[in-house]
């Protein structure tokens, strides 16, 4: 996830994984040219984001930033003082209070970016696509494995 300008970001990295992952996807506002900020992907926005604008597919981006992880954290909700939240938080104060709260899923050291069709993802690039999916409630249907136009795997053409 990433994200330009200020505003609550629970999933932000300070740390050696947030540069990491701004380097690897070249994560510079077009426009701005600003840094932008980098974070873990956050299932409870995208639940949130699923459930109140009616959404059924993402396109994943920059799958394979995430190669040669160890491990690649999702947060699957929040801790917000002491009580944890599956859902997003109802108030503002509630939500810059959030901490996230982690699954880890055992990340691949393959390159990517040839794979054409999801099966030639390794098999932890798929579970891990596949949990996104769970819980975000929506597909997955295209998914970048590079930053050309033909590194795009298409699961479920949407454009039809």
């Amino acid at each position: 996830t990433t994200r330009v300008g200020s505003g609550p970001f629970p999933t932000e990295l300070f740390d050696n994984y947030g540069e990491y992952l701004a380097k690897q996807g070249g994560e510079v506002g077009v426009t701005t040219g600003r840094a932008r900020r980098t974070g873990w992907f956050d299932a409870v926005i995208a639940r949130y984001a699923t459930r109140v604008n009616g959404i059924t597919d993402y396109f994943l981006t920059k799958l394979d930033v995430l190669s040669s992880l160890d491990t690649v954290p999702i947060c699957v909700a929040y801790d917000v003082d002491g009580v944890r939240h599956d859902e997003m938080p109802m108030t503002q104060t509630g939500f810059h209070h959030a901490k996230p709260i982690y699954e880890e899923m055992p990340g691949w050291w393959e390159d990517i970016s040839a794979a054409r069709t999801f099966e030639d993802l390794p098999q932890n690039a798929q579970n891990y696509v596949l949990r996104l999916e769970e819980l975000s409630g929506a597909h997955m249907s295209c998914i970048g494995v590079g930053p050309g136009r033909d590194q795009t795997i298409v699961r479920r053409d949407i454009l039809k």
